[in-house]
Parts: C-alpha cells; structure tokens; sequence
C-alpha cells in the first residue's frame, strides 16, 4: 500500500518531467507532504515559498496567468483557513486553474492535533463558486485524480490523506468528474461514503454481512459537481441511506447527500461523522474508534438503525 502524499508526488514529479507548465509550491513542508519528490527528480518545478500560505496562493495566481498548471503542497487546513481570502479572491473568483494539493486532510495527520486536523475542509470548498472539490479513495483514485487534474482548467481541491489504506481500486483506475461510484449491492440499507473512509467503511460493510445486513456501498469522490442524477439512480428508492465521512457532520457529504434527497422528498439520511466539536492528538486507531470512524463502530452504528426498520 502507498500513502495518497506519496502518490501525489510521485504522479507529479513524473507530470512535471513531461509538461513544463507544471509546477509545485511548497509551504516548508516538503518531507511532509512529499513535495520533496519533486524537488529531487524535477528540481525545475519546485518552489520553496516557506511559512507563507497567503504569498503561495498569490505566487501560484500569478504563474497560472502565464500558461502554468500550478500546485499549492501544505497541510490542507493552512490553505482552507489562513489562506482562504487569497484561494476565494485570487483562485476561485477569477477561475484560475490553480490546484490545491490539501496533504493531512481529515482527522488522521500523526497527531498533530486539532490545530493541525482539517476535519471542516469539505464544508468550506463545495460552499466556494466556481471550486471544484474531489476525495478520492485509496492510492489508485487517487493517481488518476492527479493525473487527470494535468488538464482541468479551474479551480481544484484534492484531499491527499496522510496514511496508506487498504485499496478499493485496482491500479490503472481511471477518474471521471462527478460520477458516484457502486462498490457493493446490497437492499437492507445504502451506505454513502468518501475519501479514504470509504476503505474503511467497505470494512464495515463486510462486517454488517457477517451480521446478515445486505448494505449497499456507494463510494462519492466527487464532492463537487456531484452528477446528482447519477447518486439518485444508485440510491434508488432506499428508505435508508446512511453516509459516513472523517469530516464533521455538517456541510460535508452528510449535508450534500441530505439536501439532495430533501429536494427528492424520499429516504431518511443518518449522517456518521464528526459531531461539533473539536478534535484531539492520539493514534489513528484510538480516534477512529472514539469518533465512531473505524470498521467496527461504523457497523455498530448501521446495525441498530436496520434493525429499526424490520
């Protein structure tokens, strides 16, 4: 298994060393991030900006003004909280095709803390015209993602987890803007879920069989544009649709899916995530299981909600 950070870097420094219009800017977190990939192999399109999230964006602007395809590397809450003026003024306004690289995103960041975790960063993107939002899954969405970001002309976050899980698809995958994605049939109830969680919560899903629970697993990649004709279709007439996320519950998948189906009027949405609060510093697997996001405490959740309908 590859971590999504190396991935990222090594898709880019291998984009990088075929178009001269790729460049990468880097927040002083290169070895972080693995922006240092790009930096060895294409010491050219690397740019070493420092502790300046604000000037990146402005950099990253003004290189997109002359023909670049540049990428902002930092830790994505620097980007979605100190830098959001210039993301909203110079990146998002103006339709650059700026792309930001959001590394750590999520609750799991080598406990850093809630100072460092981004667990709002969905919420605040869908909610900004003209930005186009994506969280792929496993290593292998998430190089297509990257490499079909070569030519998106706009603005575009990217969700890079930190840390390697197991794969949901197979290598060589492929990226389509928008499109949900069906990785389980199931009647009993649909599961909606994101990013790298949906690796965990296709985990859950096994368990809940275990337990005689057929659940329907759908992977969203896509944030924003959702091609909510498509999630509609998958979702059918489910009176259930549960939707998890390593994000808080409000604004992010749980809120999109549940307007969608608000304006459908049909299926009651539970939403799993983050409640509203702050996060904490500890080990991965002690703040999956405490917010309700591992493979375990996702089944525990589902399993009484079905039960309710029977």
């Amino acid at each position: 298994m590859r971590a999504q950070r190396v991935v990222w870097g090594e898709t880019i420094a291998d984009l990088a060393a075929e178009d001269a219009r790729v460049v990468v800017l880097d927040g002083d977190l290169a070895t972080s991030t693995r922006a240092d990939i790009v930096a060895e192999r294409t010491p050219d399109a690397f740019i070493q900006v420092g502790i300046a999230e604000q000037n990146m964006v402005g950099m990253a602007f003004g290189l997109s003004t002359l023909g670049y395809r540049p990428w902002l590397s930092t830790f994505g809450v620097f980007l979605t909280h100190r830098a959001i003026d210039q993301i909203r003024m110079l990146v998002s306004q103006t339709k650059a095709p700026v792309r930001i690289a959001a590394a750590y995103s999520g609750l799991l960041n080598g406990s850093s803390g809630k100072t460092h975790q981004d667990i709002e960063d969905l919420a605040i993107m869908r909610a900004m015209p003209h930005m186009t939002v994506v969280a792929p899954a496993d290593e292998h969405e998430a190089e297509a993602v990257f490499r079909w970001a070569a030519d998106f002309d706009g603005p575009l976050y990217v969700r890079v987890a930190r840390d390697a899980v197991a794969p949901v698809f197979d290598a060589g995958d492929t990226f389509q803007l928008g499109r949900p994605r069906l990785l389980v049939e199931g009647d009993d109830v649909v599961v909606v879920s994101t990013g790298v969680q949906t690796s965990r919560t296709r985990d859950a899903v096994d368990l809940l069989a275990a337990s005689g629970v057929r659940a329907r697993l759908i992977h969203v990649p896509t944030i924003k544009p959702l091609d909510a004709a498509a999630l509609s279709e998958l979702i059918g007439d489910a009176p259930l649709v549960v939707t998890v996320e390593e994000h808080s519950r409000i604004g992010g998948l749980g809120g999109l899916v549940s307007e969608l189906l608000a304006e459908q009027g049909a299926a009651r949405v539970v939403r799993i995530g983050l409640e509203d609060r702050w996060s904490e510093s500890a080990p991965n697997d002690f703040l999956l299981d405490k917010y309700g996001l591992s493979p375990e405490r996702v089944a525990e959740s589902i399993l009484p909600l079905v039960a309710a309908r029977v």
